[in-house]
């Protein structure tokens, strides 16, 4: 489908008591999901595909699937990830159908929504019928090994998809955890679409920081490791739990390990014997918005174009939601659509409209084709496809290649205007112009610097001297600007040598937080100014000191890890809105527009809030910042007095390249990570591939199965395992061996 970032929008609809369209009614909620019995052709088909599949699972609980065709590998691998977490699976196509107000409430409808703007059954269904046979038939395993699952486990009882259909996979077709469609704002869809339309609706976007969504991806080139072969680190920094670890292979090439988005048939980060890939959110801008100039006539709606009125698309839609009873409602809407794409916000008295990438069956082509890649010039004409439209990639391979893409999907568009803005739809000369070519956006290729690297940061430091120019790209190649992990990363890559998998690692997880590089100093600074009879000269006195004297660099045991975190946390919330209305990373603002007194009271709030919640503002690190996973949910709950596991990196907002951080509302005293390092892959391409991994608790799901949580441990220490590509490998540490249904 669409996948990336941009800002946030809303939507036009009025409410009316409209008819369910006819691919509503078909797909319309029945209560709890009924499952549907096969009939006998559709019975025999899939015993006869299972018996082509064999899941071998490792001692932590790995499935590592083999399968004479790529269907069949693509049968037994979503039939292994619903073994380890149905729930998931599920929910991740009842969100990307636009169907979650039906298991969640109407709460979920404008996010509901949001989907229907753009997958549509009756077109997916339509493209799925225009497909190639291949693509077909891997569409049909799917949906196969899906159904076979639930066929042979009558107590699972799905929320609400209780048949899964080969178009279906078109609905969630890249892989990404933040896709381009999220950056429509719901609050301002809502605002839009929730009342009477309203043209002079005003833009009220968000103005919180997040946890930084993201990644780490180095590419190192045979000169600058020990074996001189080349080493690839796979860093997603990605919600825990939302990609599981596994392992595809069958008798038409394919052998790929990795990461996969639950439900989806492709490894989405990850490596095969011979090259490997890792993603990075960022890439160029990629998605725009276009001021409308409309007009109401007798209820109908107009916009303007080049001189001339065309007439907006409004397209009825309905959508069903459970009520508190159990019983089902629906709310019906018009969106409306200019040729831009839909209306999805008000601004300044126009209407404005989102254009992004919306090519599923190109991008689910691209996805599982890289798969099979085996050297550079297979994975750049899998590349030429141009779907990837939120990610930078990374490359290496056994040939001695690295590489990088930053972004894949880049429209062609006049460079005289501000692209990161809205621009007026009246004009055409604002229409795209097709796609830039992959040799005209900024890619490397074994740069003589040895190393690559991306950080969710801008590409003008990805390689050092040999980085691309900024002054060589027009402004809309790229997005995010330069960030701590990225000056992070520079450091410990530019003189880096005769590196290993185990250097590789510790090199990922170096410990100096650059963030608080220029703020220590400059805290001291505003102490050192105070005059002799300010009382927090006596009161900050030591907090101050324990700061001076720290190396920067967080550890489980330190105690100004703490109290810098804390600190730095403090100044984010208070500046966080003028950070935003400044259009400033939040963490660069609070380096450069602060005061003397706002640092300095900043850090008294942080030492009382320390002091409030563990008894003293000198509490160690890993007493605070703890994993923990007590519960399969999806919303984890987490709670002080069970147990948890001490963790010595930090977010990534201060620099940290390992990142550990908490987006959940906060309900405890101690910081408890639920996004960042969560299944991170360290490769090395010799003659025979060699790799280490580690996953954020477990493979599974479930709370009751051994593998839960049994790489948490390892996972607090940044420990990894070793992987287990090779067959030989697997059965010397084989859990057990069967095929699906058994």
């Amino acid at each position: 489908m669409i996948l990336s970032r941009l800002v946030s929008s809303t939507f036009a609809l009025t409410l009316a008591g409209a008819a369910l369209p006819a691919w509503a009614v078909q797909d319309a909620p029945i209560g709890v999901a009924a499952k549907t019995a096969p009939n006998a052709a559709e019975l025999a088909r899939w015993q006869k595909t299972a018996g082509r599949v064999t899941i071998m699972r490792d001692k932590w609980g790995i499935p590592h699937v083999f399968g004479k065709r790529d269907a069949d590998a693509v049968f037994g691998m979503v039939y292994a990830q619903a073994e380890d977490d149905f729930n998931r699976v599920e929910l991740n196509y009842i969100n990307a159908m636009g169907r979650l107000a039906e298991v969640e409430g109407e709460k979920e409808v404008w996010r509901d929504l949001r989907m229907k703007l753009y997958i549509r059954p009756d077109d997916m269904r339509a493209k799925y019928a225009a497909s190639p046979a291949w693509l077909k038939d891997l569409m049909i395993a799917w949906a196969d090994g899906l159904n076979f699952y639930l066929h042979t486990h009558p107590e699972v009882k799905p929320k609400l998809l209780s048949r899964f259909e080969p178009w279906m996979a078109l609905s969630f077709s890249e892989g990404s955890i933040g896709g381009d469609i999220e950056e429509i704002d719901l609050k301002e869809l809502e605002a839009f679409y929730g009342k009477a339309l309203q043209p002079t609706l005003a833009d009220n976007r968000n103005l919180l920081d997040a946890e930084p969504r993201g990644s780490n991806g180095f590419a190192i080139a045979p000169k600058l490791s020990a074996s001189g072969h080349p080493l690839l680190l796979i860093n997603p920094h990605t919600s825990f739990y939302f990609r599981p670890e596994i392992h595809m292979v069958s008798e038409q090439g394919l052998n790929a390990y990795g990461a996969v988005t639950w439900g989806q048939f492709f490894i989405y980060q990850g490596f095969n014997e011979r090259a490997g890939w890792m993603h990075t959110s960022g890439g160029g801008d990629v998605i725009d918005e276009y001021l409308e100039t409309v007009v109401e006539r007798k209820g109908k709606y107009f916009y303007k174009y080049g001189g001339q009125e065309r007439a907006l698309r409004a397209v009825p839609l309905t959508l069903p939601f459970r009520k508190p009873d159990g019983s089902m409602g629906s709310r019906s809407i018009t969106a409306y659509f200019s040729h831009h794409g839909p209306i999805v916000r008000g601004q300044d008295g126009k209407w404005v409209a989102v254009r992004m990438m919306d090519e599923p069956v190109k991008a689910l082509t691209q996805s599982y084709s890289r798969t099979k890649a085996k050297n550079y010039a297979a994975f750049y004409k899998a590349m030429e496809l141009r779907t990837n439209s939120s990610n930078n990639t990374v490359y290496a391979d056994a040939d001695g290649n690295i590489a990088y893409f930053h972004g894949n999907f880049i429209p062609k568009r006049d460079p005289r205007f501000d692209w990161s803005k809205p621009v007026d739809g009246s004009n055409p000369a604002t229409e795209w112009q097709g796609l830039h070519e992959i040799r005209d956006t900024i890619t490397l290729f074994n740069p003589a610097s040895g190393y690559i690297s991306n950080t969710n940061n801008w590409p003008f430091s990805s390689s050092g001297a040999n980085s691309p120019k900024l002054q060589d790209y027009p402004a809309y190649m790229w997005s995010l600007p330069e960030n701590a992990r990225g000056r992070h990363a520079e450091r410990v890559l530019k003189d880096a040598k005769n590196l290993t998998l185990d250097s590789l690692i510790a090199t990922a997880y170096d410990p100096y937080l650059t963030a608080f590089e220029p703020l220590v100093p400059q805290l001291a600074k505003d102490f050192d100014a105070l005059p002799a009879g300010d009382a927090r000269k006596t009161a900050l006195a030591e907090q101050v000191a324990s700061l001076r004297g720290w190396d920067l660099r967080w550890a489980a045991n330190s105690v100004p890890t703490a109290l810098a975190v804390y600190w730095g946390q403090e100044m984010v919330t208070a500046n966080a809105p003028r950070a935003k209305a400044a259009n400033i990373p939040t963490v660069d603002f609070i380096t450069t527009r602060l005061t003397a007194d706002e640092r300095l009271e900043a850090l008294g709030r942080a030492s009382e809030k320390l002091t409030k919640d563990f008894g003293t503002w000198k509490t160690p690190w890993g007493e605070i910042n703890r994993f923990q996973r007590i519960s399969g949910d999806v919303q984890q709950e987490y709670d002080d007095s069970k147990p948890s596991w001490p963790v010595a990196f930090t977010s990534a907002n201060w620099g940290s390249l390992a990142s550990f951080g908490m987006v959940a509302k906060q309900k405890t005293k101690r910081i408890y990570g639920d996004r960042g390092n969560s299944f991170v892959a360290v490769v090395e391409f010799g003659p025979k591939l060699k790799a280490k991994s580690i996953l954020a608790g477990g493979q599974s799901g479930n709370p009751a199965s051994k593998h839960f949580a049994d790489q948490a441990e390892m996972y607090s220490r940044g420990e990894f395992k070793d992987v287990l590509f090779y067959k030989e490998d697997i059965q010397k540490q084989l859990e057990r061996s069967y095929r699906p249904g058994q």
